[in-house]
């Protein structure tokens, strides 16, 4: 296993990876799925080295991005030291090796290494099931926050509350 930075070369990939998440996300009932996202938004994670995969044998199993700042969703915790994960998509083909605690461990040293204080992420609407999966990984579950604000973020975001989750490094 290994996590490295994806390249450009790895875009096709990753936006397979996502729309096998939301046909997944569209099987279940109540669960807000996600929308095809721009292209820029994923090149522009890429450039920046804020997108990550894992892979395995050659194959990219798994897939996640960071930033720094999240306004939008964290509102006025965002001022704090912290790195937000978003959109991980997992390979089918690799499903049930639990990458989310591989990626809990990954942030937590590299959260650390850039001088930050938490490791946050949300989803959207009550899944329950994602809800516990995250909650067994380490994070806090800190409960369901309507957004104020969703302009510019992906669709999905006006579609139900946050469920905001984090991990406070020592």
């Amino acid at each position: 296993m290994k996590i490295e930075n994806c390249t450009i070369d790895d875009i096709d990939e990753i936006y397979r990876l996502y729309r096998i998440a939301s046909a997944y996300q569209k099987s279940k009932e109540g669960v807000v799925v996600w929308p095809e996202f721009e292209r820029k938004l994923v090149e522009d994670s890429i450039s920046e080295n804020r997108q990550w995969k894992i892979t395995i044998d050659n194959k990219i199993a798994c897939v996640w991005t960071i930033t720094f700042s999240d306004e939008q969703i964290w509102e006025e915790k965002n001022g704090d030291a912290a790195i937000y994960i978003h959109r991980i998509a997992t390979n089918p083909d690799f499903r049930g090796q639990n990458f989310v605690a591989t990626i809990v461990e990954w942030s937590k040293e590299y959260a650390q290494k850039s001088n930050k204080d938490y490791i946050r992420l949300d989803t959207l609407g009550n899944n329950v099931k994602l809800i516990e999966h995250y909650k067994k990984a380490g994070f806090d579950f800190l409960g369901f926050f309507d957004l104020k604000n969703t302009e510019g973020l992906p669709d999905h975001y006006g579609k139900a509350p946050a469920s905001l989750f984090e991990i406070k490094l020592s």
